[in-house]
């Protein structure tokens, strides 16, 4: 995967966060996967299509989940529910949508699908076979939150 991909995701989660929840992030360890997977409890899908396509995972644990819905709802979360999955759905919404318009200055005319929230353990998703790059991102008293990136180049379409 190339490098040029993943950036956009780096810059527009740290971006999001530090305009929404007034936290910079710092960066943990780049790592690499065969394909997408993610150990976290809560996990924001968005998908990724047109000239670069695929998925991308943003994934917490219900804790630091219930941290960021309240912040950005202004009270804190005591149970996972509705309006905390629609705050956390709308993070990922707005990382994708940073993260599309740095590619976009890059040449790249991609748009992304409405943020899907899955919750559970060892979620697994296999759409598309393509190695994902993870990258941690640790929010000072918040918690960790994992970028998992899986993008590739639009394979060229036979003509009909």
């Amino acid at each position: 995967m190339k490098v040029e991909y993943v950036t956009p995701f780096v810059a527009g989660s740290i971006k999001v966060m530090q305009l929404l929840l007034q936290l910079t992030p710092s960066r943990g360890q780049l790592s690499a996967r065969p394909q997408v997977f993610t150990t976290q409890q809560v996990n924001i899908v968005c998908g990724i299509t047109g000239d670069i396509e695929g998925q991308v995972i943003y994934g917490m644990s219900v804790r630091t989940a219930d941290k960021i819905a309240g912040i950005m709802i202004g009270s804190p979360v005591q149970t996972f529910d509705a309006l905390a999955a629609s705050a956390i759905a709308e993070l990922g919404n707005m990382i994708s949508g940073n993260s599309v318009t740095m590619l976009a200055q890059q040449g790249f005319n991609c748009d992304i699908t409405p943020p899907t929230i899955v919750k559970g353990s060892n979620v697994k998703i296999t759409t598309l076979d393509i190695p994902a790059l993870v990258i941690p991102l640790q929010l000072q008293d918040v918690g960790d939150f994992e970028v998992n990136v899986s993008l590739q180049e639009r394979k060229a379409r036979a003509a009909a």
